[in-house]
C-alpha cells in the first residue's frame, strides 16, 4: 500500500505535465492535427451528444474529463490517465461524459502501425499468449508513469519542429515497445499471431472495410478463412463485439451518412452507392442505428454544427 502511493502520485504528476502540453496546443474546443501525422489532440468544454463513428487502429488517451465509448453492447468508460486500444476498424457511438469549460475534456488518439507492431514483438520475443486468452479488438487500460512520460515527451516535441523528424519516431517507437510490454500487451499480439482465428477476422474485417459496397455472404467470408460459418461467427462477435453482417451494415450506413451530409447526395443515391439494392430497406436500418430517417437525420446534424 505504502509502494503504491508513489506511484499513484508519480503518474498524477506526469498527467499533469501531459495536460499541459496538450493545453499549449489545444487552447480552445476542436479537434487538431499535429505536425507529427499519426497524432491528433482533442478539446470539448462541455459533454456531447452520442455519436457513431468509426474508430481505426491505435490508441486513445483521456487527459482530463471522461469519455463513452460503446461497442456493440459493450460499454467502456474511460477518463483521465486511462487508454482505450483498437486494433481493428470498429463502428462505435462515442461521446464525452464529463467536461466543463473549468475542467474540459482533453485527450490524444496516436494511429499506431500493424507492420511496425508485428516487427517490434517480433523483436522483443514476447511469449505468445495462450490459446484460450480471450482476444476482443478494444481494450481499456491505465497508463503508468513510464509510457505517459513517452506520450508527454512526444506532445512536448512539437514545439520543436527542427528536431521532430529525428525524435518523433523513436518516441512512437518507444510508446509502441511499453504498449507491447505493458497490459495492452497481450491484445496487440493476438493480433500479431500468424494463423490465430483473431487474426483471420481481422483480415476479413480489413476486406469488408475495403469492399463493403460489395454483395457479401458471411458464409463467404467463414470460406475464406477456413472456417465453418458457426466457428467464423463466433470468433468474429468475440473480436468485433458484433455480427459479420451487423458490423457489414454499419459501415455502410455510416459511409452513406458522410456521402449526405459531405457531399449533398440524396438517400436514394447513398444508399445504392453503399450496396442497398432496397430504398426502403436502406431507409428502415438507417433510422434503426441513428434513430432518425436519412433526410431528417441530415437536417438534425446539420443544424447542430
Amino acid at each position: 500500500m505504502e509502494a503504491a502511493q508513489p506511484a499513484r502520485q508519480e503518474e498524477s504528476g506526469v498527467l499533469s505535465k501531459l495536460a499541459r502540453a496538450v493545453e499549449r496546443i489545444a487552447q480552445s474546443d476542436g479537434d487538431y492535427l499535429t505536425a507529427i501525422p499519426e497524432l491528433s489532440l482533442h478539446r470539448r468544454s462541455a459533454t456531447t451528444e452520442p455519436m457513431h463513428c468509426l474508430y481505426g487502429f491505435g490508441v486513445g488517451i483521456t487527459v482530463s474529463g471522461q469519455k463513452r465509448v460503446a461497442l456493440g453492447e459493450e460499454v467502456f468508460d474511460y477518463s483521465a490517465g486511462q487508454s482505450l486500444l483498437t486494433t481493428a476498424d470498429l463502428p462505435v457511438v462515442t461521446h464525452i461524459t464529463h467536461a466543463s469549460p473549468a475542467q474540459p475534456f482533453m485527450g490524444l488518439m496516436l494511429r499506431l502501425d500493424p507492420r511496425t507492431v508485428v516487427q517490434a514483438a517480433a523483436e522483443m520475443a514476447l511469449p505468445q499468449p495462450g490459446k484460450d486468452s480471450s482476444y476482443r479488438a478494444m481494450s481499456l487500460g491505465a497508463l503508468d508513469a513510464t509510457l505517459l512520460g513517452a506520450v508527454t515527451r512526444l506532445v512536448e516535441l512539437i514545439d520543436e519542429p527542427r528536431l521532430l523528424p529525428q525524435l518523433a519516431p523513436l518516441l512512437q517507437r518507444e510508446i509502441l515497445v511499453r504498449l507491447l510490454a505493458g497490459r495492452h500487451g497481450p491484445q496487440l499480439q493476438r493480433l500479431v499471431a500468424v494463423g490465430s482465428p483473431s487474426q483471420q477476422v481481422v483480415q476479413s474485417m480489413a476486406w469488408l472495410k475495403v469492399n463493403f459496397t460489395q454483395p457479401v455472404l458471411a458464409d463467404d467470408l467463414a470460406a475464406s478463412v477456413h472456417m465453418s460459418p458457426s466457428t467464423f461467427r463466433q470468433h468474429f462477435r468475440a473480436v468485433a463485439g458484433m455480427s459479420p453482417m451487423q458490423y457489414l451494415k454499419q459501415l455502410r450506413l455510416q459511409e452513406a451518412r458522410q456521402l449526405m451530409l459531405n457531399q449533398g447526395i440524396d438517400a436514394g443515391t447513398a444508399g445504392v452507392r453503399v450496396g442497398y439494392e432496397s430504398a426502403s430497406q436502406f431507409s428502415r436500418e438507417y433510422a434503426r442505428l441513428f434513430g432518425a430517417p436519412p433526410l431528417r437525420d441530415i437536417r438534425r446534424m446539420r443544424e447542430t454544427t
